[in-house]
């Protein structure tokens, strides 16, 4: 069986993007606008204040807690691996900051 790596934490990162951090320590860098483009339940993602304040990890995945009351089936979430597979692989901006 395929170990499939699971989204452990989610940073915001600037104009519209995220920073995955992976259950295998990789970090992944994607950029959600094209998401927001596409409208329907994405829309509320262009809300910044939305997009950052209820950023979290639910499912296993990249987030956002729509209810606010951390309800798994309230959220808007991603697909890990396919963001996983879709997204650039990049250095960890947290130890960046720490150095």
């Amino acid at each position: 069986m395929e170990y499939l790596p699971y989204v452990v934490q989610a940073i915001p990162g600037d104009d519209f993007t995220v920073y995955a951090y992976y259950s295998d320590g990789s970090v992944h860098l994607a950029d959600i606008k094209p998401l927001i483009e596409q409208g329907g339940v994405f829309s509320q993602l262009a809300n910044k204040d939305f997009f950052v304040d209820r950023l979290t990890v639910m499912n296993g995945a990249v987030a956002w807690d729509v209810a606010g009351n951390r309800d798994e089936t309230a959220c808007i979430d991603l697909d890990p691996w396919k963001m996983y597979e879709t997204s650039e692989r990049v250095d960890d901006p947290l130890a960046e900051e720490a150095a």
